[in-house]
């Protein structure tokens, strides 16, 4: 038989009787009252404990640990919202309680769609293999007039960025148009020559996401930009795994926070941004770095990137993109961090730099040629990267 097993950090008065409860409680519902019959025919569906730890006794007296509980994978739909109800429904109200880590069986993750594209395919889309990509995000977008949009765009575009992402919060879009702007922002991108990703916001009731996001492809959508955790992963599950989406989808982790901040409630950051992301089938995705100002503990941080990129069967690897913070003089450490796949995403990085958007390109990939050179920042003769240096410093590994 096959097993979804899933690790818990939790406490009670016998760690080992609470696993036990739960394997029971989240299947079958109960079990030594049963009468034979029914016990066979159950039989299958019986979670069952697969251990616990203790890490240390509470004041009041109770074991706090991790325990770990295998659930059949034949009590499951091949779909996130059945995996998180069956392993976290009712138990996430059931006081101190965390969803730490998932393992799946291969058979269970090749029913999903994962990422369409991966890392592989995003590198083929903007014929770049040989460095990190660099992403910059519209900042000030809500209110503003198309003509703005589409000239910052084009200055970011100017500074040599690899994608340009909207602002998660961009709703109220009268101004700039949903397809509107993707067809002005596609006119930039045709006359400068080069092979640039833009990531514009899909919003909208959710029954309405998949043919918004067929409209926006066949108006010139590259790529397209979903807040997961507000519409359901089952969303990003439905897009991804469409035939008529061929763009990459690139995931923001809005509301994330509300989930893994707790250190004794919810889920653990790496398992909700890294590993289910990627299941649910988003190429890119957007989580904390560990530097910026709602930091990752870093160990978090790299968890993330992991289990994006780590082999896993039947599943593309998905682009880490560390957020938040960013700006030239941490790419050295952002290198040494999370290495060649993943992209160098700024915000403020590149808009507040002295010589614009413009300077603030160029000074991120002046950056990060040097880091692939083996030169220090410091000894770069590039000035855009040395205004930036003058303003930000520099962040050593």
């Amino acid at each position: 038989m096959s097993y979804i097993t899933v690790t818990y950090l939790t406490e009670a008065k016998n760690l080992e009787q609470k696993a036990e409860a739960i394997a029971v409680g989240m299947t079958v519902g109960s079990w030594t009252d049963l009468p034979a019959a029914k016990q066979e025919k159950l039989q299958k569906h019986l979670g069952r404990s697969a251990g616990a730890t203790v890490l240390e006794k509470t004041e009041s007296g109770l074991e706090r640990g991790l325990i770990k509980v295998d659930y059949p994978v034949v009590n499951f739909t091949y779909d996130i919202p059945s995996l998180l109800t069956n392993v976290f429904g009712k138990i996430s109200m059931d006081g101190k309680i965390r969803l730490m880590d998932i393992e799946f069986p291969d058979a269970f993750t090749q029913a999903f769609p994962g990422p369409k594209f991966g890392i592989a395919g995003v590198r083929e889309k903007l014929n770049v293999h040989d460095r990190p990509l660099f992403m910059s995000i519209f900042k000030s977008c809500i209110g503003l007039p198309q003509q703005e949009l589409v000239d910052q765009f084009r200055l970011q575009v100017e500074g040599g960025v690899d994608l340009v992402k909207d602002d998660e919060i961009f709703f109220a879009d009268e101004h700039a148009p949903f397809l509107e702007r993707i067809q002005a922002c596609k006119d930039v991108i045709e006359a400068s020559g080069r092979q640039v990703l833009y990531a514009a916001n899909l919003t909208g009731p959710v029954t309405e996401l998949v043919d918004r996001a067929k409209r926006a492809i066949e108006n010139g959508a590259n790529c397209l930009l979903l807040n997961v955790l507000p519409y359901g992963f089952d969303i990003l599950t439905q897009l991804s795994s469409d035939p008529d989406v061929t763009v990459p989808i690139m995931a923001h982790p809005a509301m994330a926070g509300a989930l893994y901040q707790s250190s004794t409630y919810g889920i653990t950051s790496p398992l909700l941004l890294g590993k289910l992301m990627r299941l649910a089938g988003a190429d890119i995705v957007l989580f904390p770095s560990p530097y910026g100002s709602v930091a990752l503990p870093k160990q978090e941080a790299l968890d993330i990137a992991r289990y994006l990129v780590e082999e896993q069967a039947g599943l593309r690897a998905a682009f880490p993109v560390p957020s938040a913070g960013i700006h030239p003089g941490m790419v050295p450490l952002l290198y040494k961090d999370f290495g060649m796949d993943h992209i160098v995403n700024a915000g403020g990085g590149i808009h507040g730099h002295p010589g614009g958007p413009v300077g603030g390109g160029r000074a991120f990939r002046a950056a990060i040629d040097a880091v692939l050179q083996g030169i220090s920042l410091e000894d770069s003769v590039d000035p855009n990267l040395q205004s930036a240096i003058e303003k930000w410093g520099i962040v050593k590994p």
